[in-house]
C-alpha cells in the first residue's frame, strides 16, 4: 500500500500527457509529439515495475535474508 500514491501519480501523469501522444501526427507537433510518446511509454513502464518486478524482488531477497540469517555465524 505504500506504492500506491506513487502509481497513482504515475497514472495521471500518463493520462494527461495521452492527448500529446495521440496527436503527435498534427501540424506543429513535430517534436513534442514523439517526446510525448517515449514520455508515456517511460510512465507505463516504470508504472508495470513498480507493479510487478519489485514486489518480486522483495519477496525474494526477504526470503533469502531469512534462509541467510538462520545459516549465519
Amino acid at each position: 500500500m505504500k506504492r500506491l500514491p506513487n502509481i497513482l501519480i504515475t497514472l495521471v501523469i500518463a493520462l494527461g500527457v495521452l492527448p500529446l501522444a495521440v496527436g503527435s501526427g498534427e501540424a506543429g507537433r513535430e517534436i513534442e509529439g514523439p517526446m510525448a510518446i517515449v514520455i508515456l511509454c517511460g510512465l507505463i513502464i516504470s508504472a508495470a515495475l513498480n507493479l510487478l518486478l519489485l514486489p518480486a524482488l522483495v519477496w525474494k531477497w526477504r526470503r533469502f535474508a531469512k534462509t541467510a540469517g538462520e545459516d549465519g555465524p
